[in-house]
């Protein structure tokens, strides 16, 4: 049994090595605004029970054992996100504190059954997968809307990362995910894309949102 703080630094040393395999306990630290001795104390802890491969001075990683746990952690929330859109009338924007507490419910009964109810999603309101039983994540391949090109017609497919202050923007222009999108110009001096999705008229996006919202081509325009 790990703690919901071990939980948490699991998560956030997943999240971390994303990108890249080894984080140095500094980068985890700053992430979790926690001071360096309390990080390493805990990542100590960590190795001891086999989730972190961990060494004085050198980069950390997650062993199998800790990426998995850090997986299913993961799993539990975004499944949680999805219930309290899906059957509860959460907006997107308002479900990650709240996932944030429900993740570390032990029962794992609890979310096999959300999971069924749910229809075994595969994706979480904001798009991102949602990992198996086993701990598996299932990537798509997808571009970020700001290296597409006018012309282009794609389908709007997950926002990475997920801000309130985003998604309440993304609300603001009814702009949802599976929304067909059509890029009309890219501005050159400051790289704003004008598009048009679901009958609106010309919205000019920024680069700061175009960076963060995930695309694919949409369907029958291969």
């Amino acid at each position: 049994m790990i703690s919901q703080t071990e939980e948490n630094y699991l998560k956030a040393l997943h999240k971390l090595t994303n990108d890249k395999s080894e984080v140095s306990v500094n980068e985890v630290s700053k992430h979790l605004d926690i001071k360096m001795p309390t990080v390493n104390s805990m990542v100590k802890r960590l190795s001891e029970k086999g989730l972190v491969h961990y060494e004085s001075y050198k980069p950390l990683k997650l062993t199998e054992k800790g990426r998995k746990k850090a997986a299913l952690i993961i799993r539990k929330h975004r499944l949680t996100e999805m219930y309290l859109v899906e059957k509860m009338g959460f907006g997107w924007e308002n479900v990650h504190q709240i996932a944030e507490q429900i993740e570390h419910v032990k029962s794992n009964d609890f979310f096999t059954k959300m999971d069924e109810l749910l229809g075994y999603p595969k994706v979480d309101p904001h798009g991102s997968p949602i990992p198996d039983i086993n701990g598996n994540f299932r990537f798509e391949d997808y571009t970020y809307l700001k290296d597409c090109n006018a012309g282009d017609i794609v389908s709007f497919m997950a926002v990475k990362p997920s801000s309130k202050e985003l998604l309440n923007y993304l609300n603001s222009k009814n702009l949802e995910l599976g929304m067909i999108i059509t890029i009309i110009a890219i501005e050159p001096f400051d790289e704003s894309i004008s598009v048009q999705y679901a009958n609106r008229k010309l919205e000019v996006l920024s680069s700061k949102v175009t960076s963060k919202l995930l695309v694919q081509p949409a369907p029958n325009n291969n």
